[in-house]
């Protein structure tokens, strides 16, 4: 079995974004030579997340106004854990809801997704400098 593994920096100009990675994950099943196999994508910090969604903006602005009207508003006096002077409980539960980490199948040295599935990055507390490891695995 071969496996190979690479980093994907990111340093966000927002707070919270969503950026997709699919052509960067791509790049590193290439780049490994693993023609059938998986490869794994994982967040490396905990206010972030990996997920495989559509690629369309009316969807992440849903999913953004899902997040902060549903799931964890961005309201730091709401959260115990912002007592201990940090502001950013509410991305540690976005995080945490979304997921920090996908598997994805590859298939004749290519990532087998469906017709609308791409991979993303989502950044839920940035402006500094965070990465994501792609760990590809297989034959």
């Amino acid at each position: 079995m071969r496996t190979h593994t690479g980093y994907l920096w990111f340093t966000t100009t927002h707070r919270q974004e969503l950026i997709d990675i699919t052509d960067q994950v791509a790049a590193q099943v290439a780049d490994s030579g693993v023609t059938d196999g998986m490869v794994l994508v994982s967040a490396m910090h905990i206010t972030a997340s990996v997920f495989v969604n559509d690629h369309e903006s009316g969807l992440w602005h849903d999913i953004l106004a899902w997040l902060e009207g549903t799931v964890a508003p961005w309201a730091p006096d709401r959260y115990r854990h912002n007592e201990t002077g940090e502001d950013n409980a509410a991305a540690h539960l976005r995080s945490l809801t979304v997921g920090h980490e996908v598997i994805v199948p590859i298939t004749k040295g290519a990532l087998d997704l469906g017709p609308w599935q791409r991979v993303f990055y989502g950044e839920w507390d940035g402006q500094r400098r965070k990465r994501v490891i792609v760990k590809v695995m297989g034959i």
